[in-house]
């Protein structure tokens, strides 16, 4: 009896993914990902995190295939608490758009800014809306939100840490190469702990899983020797064996995609 509590505990609790759940194809179908700017870290988020002005937003962009999270790249200046008084600002990335970002998102703009991210993402370019300030720049995102599962928080904060590491020794020696124009940043519940660490990296659209702290030097490589844009469904997939799908493409054409790339 003791053998086996301990062995469904080590299920439960293992940072291995289980065999029966496929990495590739695993991402939601999709046309754009929108992250609102948070104050504080995902590590100090509780296990459901929302706020009214999320819920707003969610509600409008469910309809055309947009998701709301929350990223916090260090910096909190641009977002204020309150729930009457909330105000974020907003960066979203879209499969035919790319990056596009406004200052200020509040209850009394929300419907505005809706249908500005609905045509971002579902009109051809060129796009409407603000000009991304992080224009050229390579975001990624590491999901670490622990209070949701403990694989994100765990692998998912040593996957971070290792990416700040790789790209401040990159910047040290070449302050003008491509590492310094990447954004870097940890987000809220992305779907899918059994993959932690998961890492999502725009504007390419691209969500990574299963990366470990010693992946981190070769997945920066093959990021920042990427083309800088949306990718397509003509687009290999992006470190093949992490590859957990693209924004933009349902999961048939995801694991099409994943197949016909294969060795």
């Amino acid at each position: 009896m003791l053998s086996k509590l301990r062995t469904r505990l080590a299920v439960v609790f293992s940072t291995a993914p289980p065999e029966t759940k496929p990495l590739q194809g695993s991402v939601a179908s999709h046309r754009s990902y929108i992250l609102l700017n948070s104050p504080s870290p995902p590590i100090s988020f509780p296990s459901r995190f929302s706020t009214p002005l999320q819920r707003a937003l969610q509600i409008q962009t469910t309809r055309w295939g947009g998701i709301v999270n929350f990223a916090w790249t260090g910096s909190a200046a641009s977002s204020s608490g309150g729930d009457a008084g909330e105000s974020t600002s907003v960066t979203a990335f879209s499969a035919l758009g790319g990056a596009i970002h406004f200052p200020a998102l509040t209850m009394s703009n929300v419907d505005e800014i809706a249908e500005r991210l609905r045509r971002h993402a579902t009109d051809p370019p060129p796009t409407v809306g603000s000009v991304a300030p992080e224009a050229g720049k390579v975001h990624i995102y590491v999901c670490t939100h622990g209070a949701r599962d403990c694989r994100c928080g765990e692998m998912g904060g040593k996957v971070f840490t290792a990416l700040r590491e790789d790209l401040d020794r990159r910047i040290r020696a070449d302050p003008s190469g491509s590492a310094g124009r990447v954004v870097l940043g940890e987000v809220g519940h992305v779907g899918g702990h059994v993959y932690a660490a998961n890492v999502l990296v725009f504007p390419h659209g691209e969500w990574l899983g299963l990366v470990t702290p010693g992946d981190v030097p070769s997945v920066l490589d093959t990021i920042l020797s990427s083309e800088n844009r949306p990718f397509t469904s003509l687009d290999p997939p992006m470190c093949r064996q992490f590859w957990r799908g693209r924004m933009g493409l349902p999961k048939d054409e995801q694991l099409r995609l994943h197949s016909a790339h294969s060795p």
